[in-house]
């Protein structure tokens, strides 16, 4: 089996192209000057008993903004954030405990434009050592981790459809158990399967 961790260090020495949350959808014409927001994700990735995983929050369903969704720990950029590698560690340390010292940064992948007007840097990181996790009261509602092999196994993924803002959305899925894992989340991780090597 490749080993996916020397894998996605050549991934990130790609980067590859931007991604968005409209790629799907060849219909929709994003307008020119929009103002885009700046914000990172972290995507940490373990040593499990049976290989490398990828720790993954369960947003809160009291949340504004995307309850109860799958997401990677991550926010927006934040004045006093040197670069958005550090917004990525921050949000890590604030939402699920994962301390800076605990973690090797690997790189980041091209940013990725939401519907809701941010520009999210992906950053993959290496936890060195043990770790467990400590969701922040009211924001995180779980910490789990899936296979790093299931996330970046292209036909793992479906496309799946929702009416949404008056159009018919399409959208990729990487379901994963009890996890439905969909939206900027699957489209972040699918653009990383698509510059890992081809057998």
């Amino acid at each position: 089996m490749p080993d996916l961790l020397d894998q996605t260090r050549s991934a990130l020495a790609q980067s590859g192209a931007a991604s968005s949350d409209f790629d799907l959808n060849s219909g929709v014409v994003l307008p020119a000057g929009r103002k885009l927001r700046p914000a990172a994700v972290l995507a940490p990735i373990i040593q499990g008993d049976h290989g490398y995983e990828l720790i993954l929050t369960k947003r809160s369903s009291a949340l504004k903004h995307h309850p109860g969704q799958i997401a990677f720990p991550g926010g927006k950029r934040d004045d006093g954030d040197a670069d958005l590698i550090a917004t990525a560690l921050r949000e890590a340390r604030e939402e699920i405990g994962l301390d800076d010292s605990n973690v090797d940064v690997l790189g980041t992948f091209a940013p990725h434009e939401t519907v809701t007007s941010f520009t999210v840097t992906p950053v993959v990181a290496l936890v060195k050592g043990k770790f467990e996790a400590v969701p922040e009261a009211g924001e995180v509602s779980e910490v789990f981790r899936v296979p790093l092999s299931h996330v970046l196994t292209a036909t793992n993924y479906v496309v799946e459809a929702r009416h949404w803002r008056g159009q018919n959305r399409k959208y990729y899925t990487v379901p994963y158990g009890p996890y439905y894992i969909w939206g900027a989340t699957a489209r972040i991780l699918r653009a990383w399967t698509e510059l890992l090597p081809r057998d």
